[in-house]
């Protein structure tokens, strides 16, 4: 909700119509209301244009506060990382997804029928 409340700000603060905002961002006005009123949550993407289109950072959408928020430092991780996620096996990783995405579900679970078959078959070898 608090989006929507920050979105409707910040577009009328820049004395813009729905349909100014429709125009830059492609999006339907339709959809702009529905968004501003809280009926719909928008992806992230969705949020990237309309950012965009207010000419401001994606952050104050979302940060509640003066300024930029603050920098959050990450522990160190002290295990390796996992499979897929950095390097030549996060792109294969990538591409895969990408391949299944766009199979039809019958071909998905085929290929899930397989490697369930295949995975016994190793346990039972080993």
């Amino acid at each position: 909700m608090y989006v929507a409340e920050r979105l409707r700000e910040v577009r009328e603060a820049k004395k813009l119509s729905q349909g100014d905002v429709e125009k830059r961002t492609g999006l339907l006005r339709c959809y702009i209301s529905r968004v501003e009123n809280g009926h719909t949550v928008p992806a992230v993407e969705t949020l990237e244009k309309l950012a965009r289109a207010l000419e401001i950072p994606l952050y104050q959408l979302l940060y509640d506060g003066d300024g930029l928020p603050p920098i959050t430092q990450f522990p160190h991780r002290s295990e390796p990382p996992e499979w897929g996620e950095s390097g030549k096996n996060a792109r294969y990783l990538r591409r895969l997804r990408h391949c299944l995405a766009h199979m039809s579900p019958e071909d998905r679970n085929l290929i899930m029928f397989t490697l369930t078959k295949m995975s016994k078959l190793a346990k039972r070898n080993s």
